[in-house]
């Protein structure tokens, strides 16, 4: 219904105004079966809540900042690197007194409280460059942030050097003397476990994919030769259930001497693929992550990586949206952390 008002939400869910105004100002108050109905019938009339820019106008400031990612909720706080991220983004809040929310949108009525959610601005932290994601945080006119993503002119973001960093790490790897290297590759499409061509990498929909791909094409085109000659498996990132599948690779590529991980969680999958197998590593397998996690450092052996400021994009981004300014892309450094998981390739 075009032009909807609250009171027209109210009748349709069969509810009093006041109890539909409570759902989209006080939540908290009213029970899950009256808020669904009352969500679902202001989705079905194309209501999107009281105006938040009017509210905010009333109220000042929020003083919160939203945190849209396009994974689970849980997804921040299991991952190494997105709690990292997360870490750094809290610590500029705590600075300025500013609260946190966490927005998933994997399901769809989490994506449509975008719409309503009562914050300063958005840090967007979903990687795919089409991710309607960022469609749903610029209908909103507030301030956002895209992390690793090139949303577009009028858009801030804040990237790192992705192709440098895998250049890195792969030369570091050939100056060793490595020609055979696999690749392992984070989910360029949504499912993984399995070999996979090189084409489908190279058109992954994630940009942070297809950039460290490339970086290791690079490194690999200065000696000779091109990524074609090196085996790709994509996983899932999931230590418990990659470790098996990474077993079975190496299984069926008995004559590489040294991976590229394009995240340290798969890496540290390796290591344990590699010890279930009986490989020494390094002696046996050279390994290379990417984004230096504190269990990087504390694995056995400790893993050579690329470090990438995951806390220092979190504090970045975070200040982007409180200090706002003129859109600008942020770019941080990265840099080769040489610990003990690479050595010459065996004899």
């Amino acid at each position: 219904m075009k032009g909807a008002k609250l009171s027209d939400v109210a009748k349709a869910a069969g509810v009093s105004s006041g109890t539909a105004s409570n759902v989209f100002n006080r939540p908290e108050i009213v029970s899950p079966e009256v808020r669904s109905r009352v969500e679902a019938a202001a989705r079905r009339l194309g209501y999107n809540g009281p105006d938040p820019k009017g509210r905010l106008l009333r109220a000042g400031k929020v003083n919160a900042i939203g945190v849209v990612t396009s994974d689970d909720t849980a997804d921040a706080f299991r991952d190494p690197y997105t709690r990292l991220v997360m870490r750094g983004i809290a610590k500029e809040c705590d600075a300025r007194g500013a609260g946190l929310a966490l927005v998933s949108t994997k399901q769809s009525e989490s994506a449509w409280r975008i719409q309503t959610a009562l914050v300063d601005g958005f840090i967007v932290s979903c990687y795919k460059v089409d991710d309607a994601v960022v469609a749903l945080a610029q209908e909103r006119k507030l301030p956002f942030v895209a992390l690793d993503l090139d949303a577009g002119p009028g858009t801030s973001s804040v990237l790192i050097e992705d192709r440098r960093g895998a250049a890195l790490a792969a030369r570091h790897l050939l100056e060793l003397g490595h020609r055979r290297i696999g690749i392992l590759a984070l989910p360029t499409k949504g499912d993984c476990h399995s070999p996979t061509g090189l084409g489908r990498v190279q058109a992954s929909a994630f940009r942070f994919i297809r950039d460290r791909l490339a970086g290791y094409g690079e490194a690999l085109a200065e000696h000779g030769l091109t990524l074609e000659q090196a085996p790709i498996l994509e996983l899932h990132g999931d230590a418990e259930h990659d470790a098996p599948v990474i077993g079975e690779f190496l299984a069926a590529h008995p004559d590489l001497t040294a991976l590229l991980a394009m995240a340290d969680i798969l890496a540290l999958a390796a290591l344990d693929a590699a010890h279930a197998r009986g490989l020494r590593v390094p002696e046996d397998l050279s390994l290379v992550g990417f984004d230096d996690v504190a269990e990087a450092a504390e694995s056995d052996p400790p893993l050579t990586t690329i470090a990438q400021p995951a806390f220092e994009k979190g504090e970045t981004a975070a200040r982007m949206i409180f200090d706002q300014g003129p859109p600008r892309t942020e770019l941080l450094p990265v840099k080769l952390v040489v610990r003990e998981t690479t050595a010459a390739p065996r004899k």
